[in-house]
């Protein structure tokens, strides 16, 4: 491909050399590098690709994309200078890959919570009504039915165009994207032709990369403003933050509420284990999910789908087949009758919904006994938040590790239970090694009891000083319920 193709509608500072030249990849990584590449020279959080030009030039790049041009600049290679070099990548990654977003009908979602559940539900409800559809989430990526493993909400912009040019072969009409704070900051969206950009809720999260609460809220209002007029924004007005979202945006405003005025409304009119009966706008629906936060999560699916042509009637009978995503309210009940619910909250807000919609459900007769813990290398003020909330909405609380990454995980335990009231000091244990935890928990519950193992959700694994293990609370509860059992 040409260079200068490569580079239409990116923002030029100034060109040394001739962008006729032909191009082989685009490349963001120095150590991918091969002949006749372009080097995008990427500031990140960790290091400058600005200091690995050299690498990439003597590696054969034939152009660098840079935000300030090397004063010795290499013969035969070509500099082009930009202000923002990710914008620069995401709008190139777009180029490159044949602008595929703009042949299929790509829908962002956005938020604290509910990302994951949304964009997996609404792509298990359009396959159902007989689409070929796309799933970019935390989980994993779908083109169609072929699966790809995730290792990013939102994967950079180059991962994203190659897999929406997938879809593309793959005559996929329809894709669902979570959208992350880092993504929009990173500009791995731009270039990006979305057809709607749905708003769940914010909360507290991503402090540690986020300055702010005001930052991170800017920053997620940054993916409305850049919508465009023919596309629709979809936001839940009962979050405070949702009317901020459409401020500024261009497309066609839609609100989807609980409690507040929306043009999307629902009512729950049951809440069960066995799922929720809900009013939506004038009519009743039965889903197999569980809890007022999946509520919200069924009227932006049922939202969407309306936004995107589907009929009422076929919606609604589709919503009804939805069956819950993995590692989110995900349940298992024993044969002594022990309820295990593995949930991937693992923010305040997250986890105090879980507590609460398990705590309204509940005869209070049982005990609720919750198993969580906080990440390392994340941010640190959450977790005195996640304490108290745990030991104050549960029965019996065992603290124990997430993924303490490169931290000490007995600094992170001490600073969750910091937020531990000393009325609430009797319902809490600690124990360091997750799977004994669990397994702690199991022992104490008695028929009837409900077990909580919060915050890893779908993950198989167990990050500890930067290596992998295998580990998945599902499997691991369900084999443990199962030994207990006999």
């Amino acid at each position: 491909m040409i260079l200068k193709d490569i580079l239409y509608k990116v923002p030029l500072l100034a060109v040394a050399g001739s962008t006729s030249v032909s191009i082989n990849d685009v490349v963001f990584d120095s150590r991918k590098v091969a002949k006749n590449d372009v080097f995008v020279a990427i500031k990140g959080t960790l290091s400058d690709g600005h200091d690995y030009i050299q690498t990439a030039i003597d590696q054969g790049c034939a152009a660098i994309v840079c935000e300030h041009t090397p004063e010795n600049r290499a013969e035969n290679v070509v500099y082009v200078e930009v202000t923002n070099t990710s914008s620069a990548l995401a709008i190139m990654a777009s180029n490159f890959y044949g602008v595929p977003s703009a042949n299929l009908k790509l829908v962002g979602v956005t938020g604290t919570n509910g990302k994951t559940t949304i964009a997996t539900l609404l792509y298990q409800l359009f396959k159902s009504a007989g689409y070929k559809v796309g799933l970019l989430s935390t989980v994993k990526i779908m083109v169609d039915d072929t699966e790809f493993k995730a290792t990013h909400t939102t994967p950079d912009s180059l991962t994203i165009n190659k897999y929406l040019q997938q879809m593309n072969d793959a005559g996929v009409e329809f894709c669902f994207m979570e959208v992350s704070s880092h993504g929009i900051h990173q500009k791995r969206t731009e270039g990006l032709r979305f057809e709607g950009g749905i708003f769940s809720n914010l909360t507290h999260d991503h402090l540690d990369y986020h300055n702010s609460f005001a930052e991170y809220r800017d920053v997620k209002k940054a993916f409305f403003d850049g919508l465009s007029k023919d596309a629709f924004a979809l936001v839940n007005v009962d979050d405070k933050n949702g009317m901020v979202m459409l401020q500024n945006s261009a497309a066609k405003k839609h609100t989807y509420a609980l409690k507040s005025y929306a043009n999307y409304k629902a009512q729950i009119l049951e809440n069960q284990f066995t799922g929720l009966l809900l009013k939506i706008n004038d009519s009743e629906v039965w889903t197999r999910l569980i809890g007022s936060f999946n509520a919200y999560n069924v009227l932006a699916i049922y939202a969407t789908a309306e936004l995107l042509g589907l009929e009422k009637v076929e919606i609604l009978r589709l919503i009804s087949d939805l069956k819950s995503v993995s590692g989110r309210f995900q349940y298992l009940i024993s044969e002594t009758k022990i309820t295990a619910i593995v949930d991937y909250a693992h923010t305040p807000d997250a986890l105090k919904n879980v507590l609460e919609t398990i705590n309204s459900i509940r005869t209070k007769n049982e005990e609720l006994i919750t198993v969580v813990g906080c990440g390392g290398d994340r941010d640190k003020t959450k977790r005195p938040k996640m304490g108290h909330i745990a030991s104050a909405l549960s029965t019996k609380v065992v603290f124990t590790n997430d993924n303490p990454r490169t931290e000490n995980p007995e600094t992170i335990l001490n600073e969750v239970e910091v937020g531990v009231e000393p009325q609430n000091f009797k319902k809490t244990l600690s124990i360091m090694d997750r799977k004994q935890a669990i397994k702690t928990a199991c022992q104490m519950a008695k028929p009837n009891d409900i077990i909580l193992i919060a915050g890893k959700g779908h993950e198989n694994y167990q990050e500890i000083n930067g290596e992998r293990f295998d580990f998945d609370d599902f499997k691991i509860v369900q084999e443990l319920l199962k030994q207990l059992d006999k």
